[in-house]
């Protein structure tokens, strides 16, 4: 993967060869070019991190560094500057037109290689993450495009912890910074020098690697993942495979464990002509992972020649209907008109007995449910049944109660604790986000 890559504007032959194989061998990727139009191209479409040009051109080397810093502004490369003469003039020149270093030739190989060191070091130093230290968003997608322009094989996987600004917000940054600095060691431990791992966002990672292995790396990191989650959290969240949110705005708001999903793409199956094609893909297929599976456990999904994870996933309907199970006739009543009046396709029951066949017919994707009175809970039991049945389990419900324990209200499956009495602007604000988390 071009992770690292310099590119030599120099029209000589033997010097550009020897500086080639001087930066090849710490790792980095070289591409040489005679030509300085081509070198112009090769900075537009690559984005090197470094750029050696020398005064072999044509045209004078200040002249040429102005142009290339700026054409190179968004992605600010380093410009050294290589020339045969020593003059203070000449370096003074080149140095103000926008070179970050001026070396005069002939330059001892260790000296030049520690200077092209130092400069990647620091240029790199600036674009990693200070938790993960993996490479920036910016760093990452640069090496992606890189990717898809040198047009050989490759496999991209997004991997997504779910739930996880949730987790930091009950446990706090450095509970989450060891979460995801944990992750990415485990991530690191299954790749290898040629394959590519940053941060699209946090909670978010891109690999790049050989679609051979890509499976096999998807499936250990869904297994490994697995087997550590439970570890970040309390005793209690653990063992009820919750958490409840705190605040106004979220207070008995049902929040799974964080779990995995991994979405991968591969350009055998599919020609990627931009990293915004494959961002498309890679989050659509990631999605599907999620979804294609309980949402609380981790899971991997690999594009396949029969699937477009774009169909499978922007191509689904909006779900905005939503069902009010509700014993009181006035509370049933206004609900019903106020969600009509919101644009909702509602229905309403009052019967606790035929709402489970309503259930099936309508196809809500949000449930307003009443946990019933305090003798007979029948609200409660109704919410474990539907969240035991593999055809509903998906399903939103909003557990409306006057039963003070959130506790033993969310342990139901219920996807938020509504105490009663409750404001009507409240529970529709609910509605319309939960109806949003059903949909996408």
């Amino acid at each position: 993967m071009l992770s690292k890559l310099v590119v030599i504007i120099d029209k000589r032959k033997e010097l550009p060869a020897k500086y080639k194989k001087l930066v090849e061998n710490n790792g980095v990727s070289v591409i040489l070019t005679p030509n300085f139009e081509e070198g112009m191209e090769l900075l537009t479409s690559y984005e090197p991190d470094l750029i050696l040009i020398s005064d072999s051109m044509d045209t004078p080397l200040a002249n040429n560094i102005k142009k290339l810093r700026m054409l190179s502004y968004p992605s600010r490369p380093c410009i050294i500057a290589m020339s045969k003469s020593d003059d203070l003039k000449d370096k003074l020149d080149v140095l103000d037109a926008g070179a970050d270093d001026f070396l005069s030739e002939p330059i001892e190989s260790e000296e030049f290689k520690a200077r092209i060191n130092a400069h990647l070091r620091r240029h790199f130093e600036s674009m990693v993450d200070e938790i993960t230290r993996l490479p920036d968003t910016k760093s990452t997608l640069k090496t992606l495009k890189r990717t898809i322009i040198e047009n050989k094989k490759w496999a991209a996987m997004l991997v997504r912890i779910n739930e996880f600004e949730a987790y930091k917000e009950i446990y706090g940054e450095l509970a989450s910074d060891k979460m995801l600095q944990t992750y990415t060691a485990i991530i690191n431990s299954s790749l290898d020098e040629n394959d590519f791992l940053g941060e699209l966002s946090q909670g978010e990672f891109l690999i790049l690697t050989n679609p051979l292995k890509a499976e096999h790396v998807a499936s250990f990191l869904v297994y490994a993942f697995e087997a550590i989650v439970e570890k970040f959290y309390s005793e209690e969240d653990a063992k009820c495979g919750y958490i409840t949110l705190y605040g106004d705005d979220n207070a008995g708001k049902r929040v799974n464990l964080v779990s995995s999903s991994i979405g991968v793409i591969s350009s055998e199956y599919q020609p990627y002509i931009s990293v915004n094609a494959a961002l498309t893909a890679l989050f659509a297929t990631c999605k599907l992972a999620q979804y294609s599976t309980s949402n609380t456990s981790s899971s991997y999904l690999v594009e396949r020649t029969k699937l477009s994870a774009d169909d499978a996933i922007l191509n689904k309907e909006f779900n905005n209907k939503i069902l009010i199970i509700e014993p009181d006739e006035a509370l049933n009543y206004l609900l019903k008109t106020t969600g009509e009046m919101q644009g909702y396709e509602v229905a309403a029951v009052q019967d606790y007995d035929t709402a489970m066949n309503l259930v099936k017919t309508f196809d809500p994707a949000l449930i307003v449910l009443d946990a019933g009175d305090a003798d007979t809970m029948k609200g409660l039991e109704l919410c474990k049944k539907l969240k035991k049945d593999n055809h509903f389990k998906d399903k939103k419900i909003i557990l409306s109660t006057i039963i003070h324990d959130k506790r033993m209200v969310l342990n139901t499956g219920a996807d938020l604790y509504l105490p009663k009495p409750y404001e009507l602007l409240g529970i529709f604000n609910w509605i319309e986000q939960m109806v949003k988390e059903f949909n996408y």
